[in-house]
């Protein structure tokens, strides 16, 4: 088996299924196998693949696994983790759709290239116009910003710095951190750091697996040989701005307590109520929040 690709899901079949019948239909010359990870959805969704992909069940090319709670992105993932069969493993949200081979295009750069450790591609939103993918490690700078809601408005140079403004999508590089809705890695390697970090209740996971990589001295890279749609965020967007404030600064804490100074995970701590008051307001006045990769 040359490629296991795994997908955790929350309560988003429809994305799903568009999901993984992509990768069926692009997916050639490849051996390969879709492991979804359900994280107690109550949409059905495990029972629509079923139904859909029976044929594909039986012959083990896609394999379903029932969660009887959330455990989490991070969880759920080292779940799938375990399971595959594949030398490489690629992470992929729900909400993807596949346009083209990628699976094949980015195994074949990482057996040329030996020395990427992890790698992403292109990412498009879905009217096709990219979506950043890429960022530099996070900054006590930047991260204050962006739990006072002033990334909104500010134009920082370290906010910039952070948000990677400059990159070129265009352009084949090395990069500090990549979204975790499309990482593909070697098993050895990802198992040889027992899998994403189980400290974040949503959110940082794939910073924290990046931050992980670089102290190892690894190559993170971006490449535009393929482009993936992500319709971005379909389960996570179900919660409300509260919530998701409270999963976020929760993640950014723990990220400053495991790889930064006492102070500057201190300076976090205190603004934090300030930051979930401000989130409180946005519920209250029903203000959509942009993501990150909008501003």
């Amino acid at each position: 088996m040359e490629l296991s690709i795994i997908i955790v899901n929350w309560n988003v079949r429809e994305y799903l299924l568009k999901a993984v019948e992509s990768i069926f239909k692009f997916s050639q010359n490849l051996s390969f196998e879709i492991i979804v990870v359900d994280n107690a959805s109550n949409d059905k969704s495990l029972e629509a693949l079923r139904n859909k992909f029976f044929e594909k069940i039986k012959e083990e090319k896609l394999v379903l696994i029932q969660n009887h709670k959330n455990l989490g992105f991070a969880k759920a993932n080292n779940i799938g983790l375990r399971e595959a069969k594949g030398d490489y493993i690629f992470f992929v949200n729900p909400d993807i759709e596949f346009v083209e081979n990628s699976g094949k295009i980015l195994l074949d750069l990482m057996k040329a290239k030996q020395e990427i450790a992890l790698c992403t591609c292109t990412l498009l939103y879905g009217d096709k116009t990219t979506q950043p993918n890429v960022k530099n490690n996070p900054t006590l700078c930047s991260q204050i910003l962006i739990a006072l809601k002033l990334h909104h408005f500010s134009k920082a140079k370290c906010l910039d710095q952070y948000l990677r403004k400059d990159f070129d999508y265009q352009k084949e590089q090395e990069v500090k951190q990549v979204m975790g809705a499309c990482v593909f890695t070697r098993k050895d390697l990802i198992s040889g750091i027992k899998g994403w970090s189980e400290d974040y209740p949503l959110w940082w996971e794939d910073v924290d697996l990046c931050k992980r990589y670089q102290l190892r001295g690894q190559k993170i890279v971006y490449t535009p040989k393929t482009k993936i749609i992500h319709y971005e965020g379909k389960s996570f967007e179900q919660r409300l701005s509260l919530a998701k404030q409270k999963r976020f600064l929760r993640g950014m804490l723990t990220y400053f307590y495991k790889y930064h100074s006492k102070l500057a995970f201190g300076i976090l701590l205190i603004i934090s109520p300030l930051s979930l008051f401000l989130a409180f307001l946005t519920q209250i006045f029903k203000v959509k929040p942009r993501t990150q990769s909008k501003i």
